[in-house]
Order: structure tokens, then sequence, then C-alpha cells
């Protein structure tokens, strides 16, 4: 379950930043309005239930194997980058995608200009771009589990 939640995750990135490409290099207005509209009902139906379930399904595995939550550094690196992931992903990302939204909405018809948009047909790339990288690293941190065993905290009548 982990791994198809999680490829799941990072293939609704690739289509948020295919979308968000396309709406950056089009001059076509309902081209851009689709984009974005598809970006914001895909970020509203999917962003939340992939995320939170690639945390969860990660932290059971994570417990009901040997690899433990903290008793590897790669995995300890994946859990916080998978929590910090998943809290963008709720509370900015999904912003964003209704900043688009809400963007396109103004201007029902007609062109839409550049100056109409502001940065947000950047961040419409960027962030989809970031979190992708995010979760690329999350695989290859999966694949070649780097780093050791993080060491034992000591006993507390220890030295």
């Amino acid at each position: 379950m982990h791994v198809v939640v999680s490829v799941g995750w990072l293939a609704l990135m690739l289509c948020l930043l295919t979308l968000g490409t396309t709406a950056l290099a089009t001059n076509n207005a309902n081209t851009l309005r689709t984009a974005y509209r598809a970006m914001g009902m895909s970020g509203d139906v999917l962003i939340i239930p992939l995320s939170l379930l690639t945390l969860v399904s990660g932290v059971v595995l994570a417990l009901g194997t040997q690899w433990g939550l903290f008793r590897y550094y790669w995995v300890s690196v994946k859990f916080w980058l998978t929590l910090a992931a998943t809290a963008a992903s709720i509370f900015a990302l999904t912003a964003r995608l209704h900043d688009a939204v809400d963007a396109v909405a103004r201007h029902p018809v007609g062109p839409i200009s550049a100056m109409d948009l502001g940065f947000i047909r950047y961040n419409m790339v960027i962030v989809p771009a970031v979190a992708l990288l995010l979760y690329l690293a999350n695989v290859i941190l999966s694949v070649f589990k780097p780093w050791g065993r993080r060491s034992a905290a000591p006993s507390a009548g220890r030295p």
C-alpha cells in the first residue's frame, strides 16, 4: 500500500507540473483556464488522501519492520521529509492551487494577461517541481539506504 500511494503522490506532482508548465507556456487563455482548473480539481481530490496515506503507511511500515522509524538515518530522514512534504502539500500547495483557480475565475472569458496572474504562473511550476524533487529524494533514500544505523542512546546509569 505504501508504494502504491507514494507512487500516486509522485504521479500527482508530475501531472501538476505538466499542467503548470502547459499553462505557463501557452498563449491560449482557454488552455490556461483548463490547466489551472484541472490542477485545482486534482489537488482538492488527491493531495490530502495521498499525502496522509503515504505518511501513515510509511510510519506503520517502519514500525512493523526491522528498519524501525528512528533506527536508521535514512528512515528518519525519509520520515521528516515526508512529514514536511505532507504539511507543505496540505497547507501551501493547496492554497497555491486555489489561488490559480481563483485567478482564472476572475477572467471567465477573453484573454488573461500575465499581469492578471502575477507570480501564480511561476508558482504553479516551481511548487510541483520542488515537491517532485523532494519525493525523488525519498525514492533514492529507499533504494540506496545510505548511512548506517543510528547509535543507541546511552542508558540512564552509564556515562
